[in-house]
């Protein structure tokens, strides 16, 4: 039994079992960054015009 086969074993078991729960819920951690920033941007859209609203109702304003 050579140093590489056990150096290749440990690496198999590594990728096979120790890091499995990271691509798990890394793929989860991004689906919700995705989602949280549409949600922060229609959110941002949605402020956005309720203002530009109130501005143009104002006509005593600087602009």
């Amino acid at each position: 039994m050579s140093s590489s086969t056990i150096f290749y074993g440990l690496g198999d078991f590594m990728t096979n079992i120790a890091f499995l729960p990271f691509e798990w819920v890394g793929n989860i951690f991004n689906y919700s960054v995705i989602v949280l920033g549409f949600v922060g941007l229609f959110y941002w859209l949605n402020l956005q015009k309720k203002m530009s609203d109130k501005a143009a109702k104002d006509p005593n304003q600087l602009k």
